[in-house]
């Protein structure tokens, strides 16, 4: 080989020789399918955090928040909020618990967070009036008394695998003046339960005729309009209708709801002739009877004496309403009016 060709030979070697290694360098890595396999199994197996969180112990757990986290699902991490209550984990709380447990995790953002409420049980205010009420029975309370808190409460939680029961712990009662005070346990005889003082008084109750349904103005009520509740006596006016004979019967004079207290002032008798109608009047005198037309100058009920003009003479005289429309007049109304003229 000549000198010129040697050159040649070793020119291209040099211009060959790193394009080979970058190509061996540059070109990708072919992943076997055991590594791709290995892969897709972390990444399922990855800690996740949950979406929602419900608990029904004192403490939260790790594996309460995340899933895939192993044996360190049985950590305890934090104290659960209270019954019926929740509490809110951000982002960087749980990221360093993550961490303090060594979990292949962090969040997607800042804003990521979870929340984690207690499972309750609901003790209703009427369940722990009605045990009150039992306890003052004992101590000679009426019965049929109305239980009246002055303390504010509305309703208990208690834990959701706690018996739910009402306790009381102590209670005093004074006859005269009707008041108590009570020591409540919810659950019963459970020292990490609530411990409630509550103070009250009790009243008196009627039972006072009410609508059973709604009454439009002016309709007439029947028996089967009316239903008995339980009114304090204290809430008893002077005119509340408190017999059912004086409901039966009448007529309302606006409209009334179902279960609303009814006062005199809310009833009349049916209204059977009204002002400026047209009514038959009618004249008994022994076996004869005489009818005419009149005009009622008033509105009455039943047994009302009203004025009636009549319509050819315009004699004003009274008449006693018997019926719609109708009124009788007596012999002696006649002679008057004859005196009269």
């Amino acid at each position: 080989m000549t000198a010129r060709n040697l050159f040649i030979a070793a020119a291209m070697a040099a211009v060959l020789m790193p394009l080979a290694s970058f190509t061996a360098a540059g070109a990708p890595k072919k992943t076997s399918p055991a590594d791709a396999a290995e892969q897709d199994a972390e990444k399922i197996t990855a800690p996740l955090l949950r979406d929602a969180v419900i608990v029904d112990n004192k403490v939260i757990y790790l594996g309460d928040l995340f899933i895939n986290v192993g044996d360190k699902g049985n950590a305890a991490v934090a104290y659960a909020p209270a019954p019926g209550e929740r509490a809110i984990f951000d982002a960087r709380w749980l990221y360093r618990v993550a961490r303090a447990y060594r979990l292949n995790w962090r969040p997607l953002s800042s804003r990521q967070q979870v929340v984690v409420e207690r499972v309750s049980q609901i003790i209703e205010k009427a369940e722990i009036v009605d045990t009150i009420m039992a306890a003052l029975y004992e101590k000679g309370a009426d019965p049929t008394s109305e239980v009246e808190l002055t303390t504010h409460l509305s309703r208990v939680h208690i834990a959701g695998s706690a018996q739910p029961s009402v306790g009381i712990d102590d209670i005093t009662y004074d006859v005269r003046s009707q008041r108590f005070a009570a020591i409540v346990s919810i659950p019963k005889g459970d020292p990490a339960g609530h411990k409630l003082r509550l103070t009250g008084r009790l009243y008196g109750v009627v039972k006072v005729p009410v609508a059973s349904r709604t009454v439009a103005r002016n309709e007439v009520i029947s028996k089967r309009d009316v239903k008995w509740i339980n009114l304090r006596a204290d809430r008893v006016m002077p005119d509340t209708v408190t017999k059912l004979e004086d409901l039966v019967g009448m007529s309302s004079r606006r409209g009334l709801r179902p279960n609303e207290i009814v006062r005199q002032s809310d009833i009349e008798r049916p209204i059977l002739v009204e002002r400026g109608s047209l009514i038959t009047i009618t004249l008994h005198h022994g076996p004869m009877a005489l009818s005419a037309q009149g005009k009622a100058l008033e509105r009455g009920a039943l047994g009302d004496v009203v004025q009636i003009v009549n319509r050819r003479s315009n004699t004003v005289f009274e008449g006693e309403v018997t019926g719609p429309s109708r009124a009788k007049v007596e012999i002696t109304t006649i002679r008057e009016l004859a005196q009269n003229r």
